[in-house]
């Protein structure tokens, strides 16, 4: 199979030995249940989006855990506690965002003392600790702070590595003689993700005597849709599988989870090493890179970085999504190079507008544009969409597709270009048309005559 990977993405391809079957070493969870509770009038009312249940359902799902309810209560004590109590008894794991902070709304603490029958206990290094973080940060720690370190009677703090607010595991018992673990987090994303990851992830696995060690892998792919990657991965996405493989979407760009659990890490792995391997023989061609936040935005400026190569990005229509992405990525550790790989990108309304801006006849084609630009700016490559569609604001339904062209000034002196048919909703319509655009460079890099 032909796999289209930009030269310099990963290096060399090298095949693991370890092959894992779908269903190989599978490490089975007893069925356990949870609850993820979101607490905050700002949920409540809709000023903020609910972010965090998503995501935490996405990562206990990875785990192996069903998730069975979602809750979301405002900064009501009362109302609090009702939630806990109840969460406490029909689920099994239970993961609450939000009601850490010092402010008088903020309730959580309490309301899981309250639901358990718990007295508050301070825990001294807690408070030294969010001492030190406000000392190191040139202030002195407020009265009120002081509460953040009040703790239910038995239960354990949460390091929490980013902010002042800890996090609190404890065991709720039950009438039937087991247990319900209940896990309280800060409701900043970035804070909550961390300690989830560090510290809640390992101990839900413990909690069932599995495995301790958990590591994820993620892997990006363009090109291909969401059902036709489901396909092509069978069992591979399997909630028995293990490692697990996840998949979401965003604006088109697939991510696949990796979430491999062992008794060390090194055999987390290479169980993850095995389950890419699998991936790459069934959906390489679509593959562009590995990470959380890394796009093909960031795979172009690699491989141009690597091959000493410029870009210049042409965008007619209404809007520039990669002049904004290329832009952004320069500032970025680790895509920075002596000679920048990205001259800067043009906005026009269309190609008539053109031709006017290179001083072009009237008749003159998209090539010799480009062409003329490809000299001015001594760019290496030159990539043209024709053009972005607009989008009509009023609407909340996908966009019938329209024809869009991308046309690649190559550094041989060709023109290789392809007309695609492309639809979406408004929301994500121009950055699908961006992201296909890169998808065609892309292409053009692998099949550029070898030393281009």
């Amino acid at each position: 199979m032909t796999r289209f990977v930009a030269p310099g993405e990963r290096g060399e391809r090298v095949f693991s030995p370890f092959h894992l079957h779908p269903f190989c070493h599978a490490n089975r969870m007893p069925h356990t249940t949870a609850e993820i509770i979101s607490i905050g009038d700002e949920m409540i009312t809709g000023a903020r989006l609910d972010t965090n249940t998503q995501w935490l359902s996405q990562r206990l799902g990875e785990l192996g855990v069903d998730v069975q309810f979602h809750t979301t209560v405002a900064d009501t004590l009362s109302h609090n506690t009702d939630v806990f109590r109840i969460a406490a008894r029909r689920a099994d794991v239970v993961v609450a965002t939000g009601g850490l902070g010092p402010t008088r709304d903020d309730l959580t603490r309490e309301a899981i003392a309250e639901s358990l029958g718990l007295p508050l206990q301070l825990h001294e290094p807690s408070l030294e600790f969010i001492r030190g973080m406000f000392k190191r940060r040139g202030r002195e720690m407020p009265e009120r702070n002081h509460c953040q370190a009040m703790f239910p009677l038995g239960s354990t703090p949460i390091h929490n590595p980013q902010g002042t607010a800890p996090g609190i595991d404890v065991r709720a018992p039950r009438e039937d003689g087991t247990q319900s673990r209940i896990f309280a987090l800060p409701g900043v994303p970035a804070e909550m993700k961390t300690m989830f990851d560090e510290s809640v992830a390992p101990a839900v696995l413990a909690t069932n005597g599995q495995r301790q060690h958990i590591a994820h892998h993620i892997m990006k792919f363009f090109g291909i849709g969401e059902s036709d990657m489901e396909a092509k991965l069978g069992d591979m996405i399997a909630r028995e599988r293990q490692p697990r493989v996840g998949i979401t979407v965003s604006a088109a760009t697939i991510s696949l989870r990796i979430v491999a659990t062992g008794e060390t890490p090194e055999a987390c792995e290479v169980a993850i090493a095995g389950t890419r391997d699998e991936i790459f023989e069934k959906a390489g061609e679509y593959y562009f890179g590995d990470g959380e936040t890394f796009e093909q935005h960031h795979a172009v400026i690699r491989h141009l970085n690597k091959a000493g190569q410029r870009l210049l990005l042409v965008e007619l229509g209404r809007a520039a999504p990669l002049g904004d992405w290329f832009a952004a990525v320069s500032d970025e550790p680790g895509f920075t190079a002596d000679v920048p790989a990205f001259i800067g990108g043009i906005s026009l309304a269309n190609l008539d507008d053109l031709r006017q801006w290179t001083g072009m006849p009237d008749d003159a084609s998209a090539e010799t544009c480009l062409t003329a630009l490809r000299q001015r700016l001594s760019a290496d490559w030159v990539l043209l969409v024709d053009e972005y569609p607009s989008l009509h604001q009023t609407s909340d339904h996908p966009l019938p597709g329209s024809d869009v062209t991308f046309l690649v000034a190559a550094p041989d002196g060709s023109f290789p270009s392809i007309t695609q048919h492309l639809g979406a909703h408004p929301s994500i319509l121009h950055a699908r048309v961006a992201k296909a655009g890169l998808f065609w460079l892309r292409k053009c890099f692998v099949t550029a005559p070898s030393g281009v």
